[in-house]
């Protein structure tokens, strides 16, 4: 693939090659999502009262990417933030910069929006992710707890 891709915000028929995508983000996490969630999480890309967005990398007509993000209050700041929850590049497209522009499309969206903040987690043994997201945000060295029910 040469660097020539294009972002864009998802749309509705992109989901037959946005699946494949969420499909492989799922197995690199080792989680299973039920078919019933994953169907709901796409028609809430396409809700205007729903604060959840997908945008997509295409190159030649084949989704490469994906970035799932959403706006939620905080706290300790007026304007909601952005936590940017999912990211995914094809196999054979990494290390060509789609993960970057994904990731900048989010910036861009969320400076658009009025939110002073987009964060993300990932796995601390994802060194090949963390290596990207050092270049491109800093790290806050805060630690996630969760219990679940």
């Amino acid at each position: 693939m040469s660097n020539t891709f294009s972002i864009r915000s998802a749309r509705p028929a992109d989901f037959d090659q946005w699946l494949p995508l969420w499909e492989g983000y799922n197995r690199f996490y080792e989680r299973s999502v039920p078919e019933e969630v994953t169907r709901i999480t796409w028609a809430r890309f396409f809700d205007a009262y729903e604060p959840m967005h997908a945008v997509v990398a295409e190159h030649d007509g084949r989704l490469v990417g994906l970035v799932h993000y959403l706006f939620h209050r905080n706290t300790a700041m007026l304007a909601p933030v952005c936590y940017l929850q999912d990211l995914f590049t094809a196999g054979d497209t990494r290390g060509q910069g789609v993960g970057r522009a994904l990731i900048e499309a989010v910036y861009e969206r969320a400076q658009a929006a009025g939110s002073p903040r987009v964060y993300w987690m990932t796995q601390e043994s994802n060194t090949t992710a963390r290596r990207l997201y050092d270049g491109v945000a800093e790290y806050s060295g805060f630690i996630q707890y969760r219990r679940q029910f």
